[in-house]
């Protein structure tokens, strides 16, 4: 048993190793720096937990990007999961065209957040986008979109969703082609419909790729960088300014490490919390 134990560690090891090189090591290194403060001349003082202090009692922009941080995130990942989980349901059969469809709704994962942003931010340019265009078909005025501080938050999430929904369809598939048959044969027997085999069987069964997919696909979108970095900067007037976004304005703009860092940190949280509220709420408590 012992030198089982030994071989284990010893395939282990090396993925650990570069957890704590690539993972553990820069968040400590992060924390240590948002107690610090620096200088226009790169010069750093130790200042404890002033930065913290100053975000949570004298910074109104860091609580805007909070509550946008936090809206979005309601927003995106329940309808993330929501269209992944469809999809994956219409594309689960054995049929000549499943392949295709698979593929097809596959296809965005497969492209660069930066490419989708400048190819969605052409789409619904407010004066030339293909999106007004074809609302002047059917008699709806031109929609400002990206442009407008009520449209903007909901035009990022849609981008999101177009982008992400088809590469988690992808484990939403494996987990139903994962679940028995003979469990829907026997319901079938049973006389169970369709939406009874649905909430009855099915999400049930998918308790744990459910879980997984919600907790990592969270934790994802609270990192969103690209499509605010290219399409908005945080405007307009800060309604898509997300903690991402935040941080890294202050670190590379206005070049206050501290409070980037710092950010940075409330944002790793944030993240913890949440995931540790979603992994109580989708536990799984049965084997099949």
């Amino acid at each position: 048993m012992f030198r089982e134990a030994k071989t284990g560690w010893a395939f282990v090891l090396p993925a650990f190793l570069l957890l704590c090189l690539f993972k553990i090591t820069p968040i400590f290194i992060s924390f240590v720096e948002s107690l610090q403060y620096t200088g226009i001349t790169g010069g750093k003082s130790f200042v404890g937990l002033e930065n913290y202090l100053f975000l949570f009692t004298d910074d109104p922009v860091f609580w805007n990007s909070v509550k946008v941080t936090l809206i979005y995130s309601l927003l995106v990942n329940p309808l993330i999961v929501v269209a992944a989980l469809v999809l994956a349901m219409l594309v689960n059969v054995g049929n000549k065209y499943a392949v295709f469809f698979r593929t097809l709704y596959f296809i965005p994962a497969a492209i660069s957040f930066a490419v989708v942003s400048v190819i969605w931010g052409v789409v619904l340019d407010p004066y030339y986008g293909l999106a007004n265009g074809f609302l002047a078909l059917v008699g709806i005025p031109p929609q400002p979109f990206f442009a407008s501080i009520g449209q903007a938050l909901p035009s990022l999430v849609f981008l999101i969703l177009w982008r992400s929904a088809g590469y988690w369809m992808i484990f939403f598939l494996a987990g139903l082609q994962g679940i028995p048959k003979d469990i829907y044969e026997a319901a079938e027997i049973d006389g169970v419909n369709y939406l009874q085999r649905t909430f009855r069987i099915t999400l049930p069964l998918l308790a744990r790729t459910i879980s997984f997919v919600l907790v990592t696909n969270t934790a994802l979108n609270f990192l969103t960088f690209a499509p605010v970095y290219i399409l908005t900067n945080g405007g307009p007037r800060g309604a898509t300014n997300i903690l991402m976004y935040e941080s890294y304005k202050s670190a590379f703009v206005n070049l206050d490490m501290g409070r980037a860092t710092a950010i940075s940190s409330v944002l790793l949280l944030i993240i913890l919390l949440f995931s540790a509220v979603e992994l109580k709420l989708t536990r799984a408590s049965f084997e099949y």
